[in-house]
């Protein structure tokens, strides 16, 4: 598999605590990968690996390795403001800037280039456009972003990711705070998103997970149990422990 991310025998401690055990596998791009798993399984610590986001934890100390792009992102001089231009994060409660929609789009741009206005706007009608916001939100760029719907605050976030040109997008439970239908259109903008992005989802929802993504991997207790493509998962898991979680009987 040519993979995106290769994670290679990764232990992770908060203090004496041991979050993260013995974890290895591989994320393919332009796929949509899910890790399932009861709370406190270390799932989202997981994702927060890889983009360093850990790091902000005191007390926070890891071994093994994380490649992306074959780069070991775990080493002491990985540019973390750089990996985190190419693997950013969505999170559970949407968090735009107090800023104008206009504003929350090309903060990251401006942090990271120069450029002129005329290709901020194409970059704020880009970024919009692939998140299917563009035509609700042309005519009111200089409104707060804080005056939006939930499910456009959402969008809004993903788009301002987009808007510095990732590779990878992280989705922390990016919907749990969305009603069904809301969560329906984010799960078909996920689908359309993955033709350009590798995208890796933690959610507490295996129906979602069985839905929209493309692989699966099962955490209990730090440990990745099983990881394996998501029909396979659900269907003919592999570890009695994955078939227990999934019919109900575990967590």
């Amino acid at each position: 598999m040519n993979a995106k991310i290769v994670v290679d025998k990764l232990h992770l401690w908060y203090g004496d605590f041991l979050a993260l055990k013995q974890v290895t596998t591989q994320i393919a791009p332009r796929r949509i990968t899910a890790i399932i798993g009861p709370s406190g399984c270390g799932k989202s610590t997981l994702l927060r690996v890889f983009n360093r986001m850990n790091d902000l934890v005191e007390g926070v100390r890891m071994s093994g390795e994380v490649r992306v792009d074959g780069e070991n992102i775990l080493l002491p001089e990985t540019n973390v403001v750089a990996l985190r231009k190419k693997v950013g994060m969505v999170f559970q409660r949407p968090n735009p800037f107090p800023l104008s929609i206009y504003e929350n789009i090309v903060f990251g741009p401006h942090i990271h280039q120069q450029l002129k206005k005329s290709e901020l706007d194409a970059i704020v009608e880009q970024s919009l456009s692939s998140v299917s916001l563009w035509l609700e939100l042309k005519d009111k760029l200089q409104k707060s972003a804080l005056g939006l719907s939930l499910e456009q605050k959402q969008r809004l976030c993903i788009a301002r990711l987009i808007a510095v040109k990732p590779d990878v997008l992280l989705m922390d439970e990016p919907c749990s705070s969305l009603d069904p239908q809301a969560t329906a259109r984010i799960e078909e903008l996920m689908r359309e998103l993955k033709h350009n992005y590798t995208i890796v989802i933690v959610t507490h929802n295996m129906q979602q997970a069985a839905r929209v993504s493309d692989d699966t991997g099962f955490m209990l207790l730090g440990e990745l149990v099983e990881f394996d493509r998501t029909e396979k998962v659900f269907t003919k898991p592999a570890d009695k422990r994955t078939e227990e979680y999934i019919t109900g009987r575990y967590g």
